[in-house]
């Protein structure tokens, strides 16, 4: 039969314009392995509109039985409400993850993930515009998706790097200060290759050039770029605090004085922002806690 819950679960998708590119790819991704497992189990839902308690039940103790991690599980579930939501059916997937007897993650890493482009050879990148983002997502912290889709001309403001929400995680817009000579130079940089343009080649599409992206950012040893922003997030605290972050010897909140924790709170409000975050406790993800 042509419309199977995979294919249909595939429109939805198509149809939606909710979220990022990368949101949207993550989703579709999800949410046709989960089609896939229903059947694969013997659950032959006619539309995602059958969508049933039962269903929510079974996913997640199949997931568990797997020994995924909770972030893991918890990833597939936003997805999975989002399907609910979708068809009118936002009330049989529970809001807490807790009702489903999901562990909770721990966002206290035990060791930094930051990395930056020291030693590694940038001349080596041909693509000068995958060079740009490069250095723009060290510069800012931005996410992959931001330094690559970004039109710098447009976002330099002077004082402030101005992303627009089309460009981020969420399609939610952030503005970041201009803080640094480094920073202006790499943003005079991305703005002499764009030349009033994307840093994605006019022949190329972003998934293509976010494909390049992968390939040669992991040919020259950097392929987890997201530590970056790990590096970002750590200096920026070392800057507004004064100390070192947590994650790098620094003095924890449960250790700190009543005055240091509320500086302390400040300052992961402001890195907070500037990842473009909505919750402060992913924070500690970067700096520990």
């Amino acid at each position: 039969m042509a419309h199977t819950l995979t294919y249909q679960l595939h429109k939805l998708c198509i149809e939606s314009r909710a979220g990022s590119h990368g949101t949207k790819a993550a989703r579709h991704k999800i949410l046709q392995q989960i089609g896939r497992q229903l059947k694969n189990d013997g659950y032959k839902l006619s539309s995602p509109k059958s969508l049933k308690p039962k269903h929510v039940t079974h996913l997640v103790s199949t997931w568990q039985r797997q020994a995924l991690s909770p972030g893991t599980i918890k990833n597939r579930m936003s997805h999975l409400r989002w399907w609910a939501e979708q068809v009118g059916k936002k009330g049989i997937v529970p809001r807490s993850n807790d009702q489903l007897g999901i562990d909770r993650r721990s966002l206290i890493p035990t060791e930094t993930k930051a990395r930056n482009l020291k030693g590694v050879e940038l001349d080596k990148v041909s693509d000068k515009r995958i060079r740009a983002s490069l250095l723009l997502q060290e510069a800012f912290g931005l996410r992959r998706e931001e330094c690559i889709k970004i039109i710098p001309e447009l976002a330099d403001r002077g004082l402030q790097l101005v992303l627009k929400g089309s460009w981020c995680k969420g399609g939610r817009p952030r503005a970041l200060d201009i803080r640094t000579d480094k920073q202006r130079a790499v943003l005079q940089f991305a703005k002499s290759i764009a030349k009033g343009g994307s840093l994605i080649p006019h022949n190329l599409k972003y998934v293509q050039q976010m494909k390049r992206f992968e390939y040669v950012t992991a040919k020259v040893g950097v392929s987890k770029t997201h530590g970056l922003r790990h590096c970002y997030a750590q200096m920026r605290y070392e800057e507004l605090m004064g100390s070192r972050a947590p994650i790098n010897g620094g003095v924890r909140r449960n250790e700190m004085s009543p005055v240091q924790k509320s500086l302390d709170h400040d300052v992961r409000q402001i890195i907070s922002r500037e990842l473009g975050h909505e919750r402060l406790s992913v924070v500690a993800q970067y700096i520990g806690s």
